[in-house]
């Protein structure tokens, strides 16, 4: 199936490890043209590199912190002058620390909120005159299962997670008339550096081992295994691609049926 985005421009934050490796991966094996951005300057390199290697687009890194500022402008700005458009974005962010509401003093929420709510506000708002003007865009947040059955401890990203999920609905109303679809993808237990840091929080706290963690989730999920970050940027690629140009306002669960719920 051809998806109708090569030569388009896709910004993918957090996009050195993890899923929003895999999404860039799969974009670019698509032939979109990457704008990648993460914290940590050295992984990042490799990932760009790799993927260069494995494909014929144009990967441009910008090590940024896209919870400040400063990192959101310097992103968007190098997009810009590199490419002169942003067509797909992809907003994406490590998940905050796990706790209860009693473990988290105002400091903490602010964090959160810039990491998760924040970074995906002013990435809209850099990306958003261009797609108008154009009338053409994409727009993916990674959200999470816990949006829509949310996860015991995981007070910060329940909460702001979900705050991202009503601002895409009110903004994929705003923008519908410009040809410009705000979708969010809700991730569930995947074989991810964040999953296994559950894990190994788990297993400090229950005395369980790494494996008996892995396996109470495995036994939650009707599939009867984790996912695999690729199975998630599958469907990804597809909500970006011109042949998902009539979704929009969605949010869609790749979690091996864990979540219960009938809608």
């Amino acid at each position: 199936m051809d998806l109708g985005i090569r030569g388009k421009i896709a910004l993918v934050s957090a996009s050195s490890r993890g899923l929003g490796r895999a999404i860039a991966e799969e974009l670019a094996a698509e032939g979109a043209n990457l704008v990648m951005c993460a914290r940590g300057e050295d992984v990042l390199r490799q990932t760009a590199d790799s993927i260069r290697k494995n494909s014929s687009v144009t990967v441009v890194e910008v090590a940024a912190d896209v919870s400040q500022q400063s990192g959101l402008d310097r992103v968007t700005k190098t997009a810009l002058d590199k490419f002169g458009k942003v067509d797909i974005l992809v907003t994406n962010a490590g998940g905050p620390p796990s706790g209860t509401f009693e473990s988290f003093d105002p400091e903490a929420w602010e964090s959160a909120t810039r990491l998760l709510l924040t970074s995906v506000v002013g990435l809209a708002r850099a990306v958003l005159p261009g797609m108008k003007e154009r009338r053409w865009g994409r727009i993916l947040n990674v959200t999470s299962i816990a949006v829509k059955q949310p996860i015991d401890g995981l007070m910060l990203s329940n909460s702001l997670r979900a705050a991202v999920t009503g601002f895409a609905r009110t903004l994929a109303n705003e923008v519908a008339l410009y040809n410009i679809t705000v979708n969010n993808i809700m991730p569930g237990y995947t074989r991810t550096d964040r999953v296994e840091e559950l894990a190994r929080q788990t297993s400090e706290k229950t005395g369980a081992s790494l494996t008996d963690a892995f396996a109470k989730w495995e036994r939650e999920v009707p599939m009867g295994r984790i996912g695999e970050p690729r199975e998630f940027a599958a469907l990804a690629a597809f909500l970006a691609s011109e042949r998902a140009s009539y979704i929009t306002g969605s949010s869609i669960a790749v979690d091996g049926g864990w979540i219960r719920s009938l809608l």
